[in-house]
């Protein structure tokens, strides 16, 4: 294990896997969400451009592509690019609010190959999520699952981001994923997209931190994380998966309008390693560009050089430093030795993401728009 680590830390030929927003467009507007999502972008990629994408993917035998947004149901193409994906050998992964899987379109999504869903709650009751996420979306949310489930679509997964309002839920959200033979897939809480001004009321406290992490040890067999949670490998016990940041080494982003940034929640310029639509399109970016060469060479300790829990955190998250204005070789805001507190005491000013994409008012739902996920 430790040579394949190795390995990846300095970069593959290809990204394991890919996030790919497929559209800024949102009928939410989740106080975290991590690319200000809301209004389209009129530059997003046709959908040959997409298939393009699609193409190269399949040709660098990347594994899959987690598609996302804003909400990805929304493009009235969805169907088509999934499809295609799916039929080149390209397996995808979609996350979603659920508003557009009525019983039809989750019939439809229970035919396919190669398919699987996440669906995004942020409560395990409607009072703490719609908080986060919006009026009545708990609900909307809990009819996708019922659909998913009467349509026999197998093992989907429901999404939680962790934070200190649902951090007290884990046994509940872990009981909602059971009822439906569900698997429940658990992500930290990053300071990116409005995330940056909900995070310090939002993110974990370090008591929490201590709890979640022991719950993931009792229930990691059975619940996923992507990994996010490795900055609480301190405190002990290292929880399952790879412990390390990924970023342009073997994960990275696409968003709508083909800019390829390091990893999904570093969207700013200085993570910027260029676009789809430039000469040698993705495959060129992925395996030429500055950026991704320098995320690639060994990383220093920096001021964690001297605590002995560093083998065990890396020093955390990349994008949380960042976004908290803090350096890349300090502390994780995070540090669960306290050491990220101390060090969000002198910080005066943070960095912005590049693009704020949000609507003046969360759009209202209605299933069966003219033309949404034609056929």
């Amino acid at each position: 294990m430790t040579r394949l680590v190795d390995q990846m830390k300095s970069g593959l030929d290809a990204p394991i896997c890919i996030t790919w927003e497929l559209t800024y467009a949102c009928n939410l507007a989740c106080v975290h969400c991590l690319s200000s999502s809301g209004r389209r972008d009129p530059r997003e990629l046709s959908t040959a451009e997409a298939f393009g994408v699609i193409d190269e993917l399949r040709a660098m035998q990347v594994f899959y592509v987690n598609i996302g947004g804003g909400e990805p149901m929304i493009r009235r193409d969805f169907f088509d690019i999934i499809d295609y994906a799916t039929r080149s050998g390209v397996g995808v992964k979609f996350s979603t609010n659920g508003a557009f899987i009525d019983a039809e379109r989750a019939e439809r999504l229970a035919q396919m190959d190669y398919l699987d869903i996440q669906l995004s709650i942020d409560g395990a009751d409607a009072v703490t999520n719609d908080r986060v996420r919006g009026e009545g979306s708990f609900a909307t949310a809990r009819r996708a699952m019922d659909h998913l489930a009467a349509a026999d679509f197998g093992e989907f997964k429901i999404s939680v981001v962790v934070t200190r309002e649902n951090v007290g839920q884990l046994d509940d959200f872990k009981a909602i994923a059971d009822s439906y033979g569900a698997q429940l897939r658990l992500t930290r809480l990053r300071p990116s997209g409005r995330g940056v001004d909900a995070w310090h009321d939002l993110h974990p406290t370090l008591d929490q931190q201590r709890d979640l992490h022991r719950w993931l040890l009792a229930h990691g067999e059975r619940v996923l994380t992507g990994d996010s949670f490795f900055h609480l490998n301190a405190l002990g016990e290292s929880l399952p998966g790879l412990n390390m940041c990924g970023a342009g080494r073997v994960v990275c982003l696409i968003d709508p309008v083909g800019d390829v940034y390091a990893c999904p929640f570093v969207i700013h310029d200085e993570f910027l390693a260029g676009n789809v639509r430039d000469d040698g399109g993705f495959t060129d970016v992925w395996r030429t560009s500055d950026l991704f060469s320098e995320l690639r060479e060994p990383q220093s300790a920096g001021a964690c050089a001297s605590c002995g829990a560093w083998d065990a955190c890396q020093g955390g998250c990349m994008a949380a430093k960042f976004f908290t204005g803090l350096p890349l070789d300090g502390p994780d805001p995070e540090c669960v030795g306290g050491e990220g507190e101390h060090a969000l005491d002198a910080v005066t000013t943070v960095p912005r993401p590049s693009g704020d994409h949000s609507s003046p008012r969360p759009v209202p739902v209605v299933l069966g728009t003219s033309g949404l996920g034609r056929r």
